[in-house]
């Protein structure tokens, strides 16, 4: 079981401001993930193949064909402030 003091240094890590309510809440959650790997961990998987998805996935999308493509001036035409035949976007912020 994950101790109330690891849940607080891996938010402190993560950046993340928790409540105690969630802090509680993360103790049982993380504890529990960890249960299940700790099963996984001493299960017999001699022999099974390595998997990044359990289901076979297939290429859904369509033939990458090349095709005209759109205009610049057609492009451009709702663009506020175009600028030499480009999208013309604000500066970063000097921090």
């Amino acid at each position: 079981m994950i101790e109330r003091d690891q849940v607080l240094h891996v938010a402190r890590l993560a950046r993340l401001s928790l409540s105690e309510e969630e802090v509680e809440t993360m103790v049982g959650e993380l504890s529990g993930i960890l249960e299940h790997v700790d099963r996984i961990g001493n299960l017999d998987l001699e022999g099974v193949e390595p998997t990044s998805h359990v289901i076979a996935l297939e290429n859904v999308l369509r033939p990458d064909e090349p095709r005209p493509s759109l205009p610049p001036d057609v492009a451009l035409a709702p663009a506020p402030e175009p600028q030499d035949g480009a999208f013309r976007v604000p500066s970063p912020q000097a921090e």
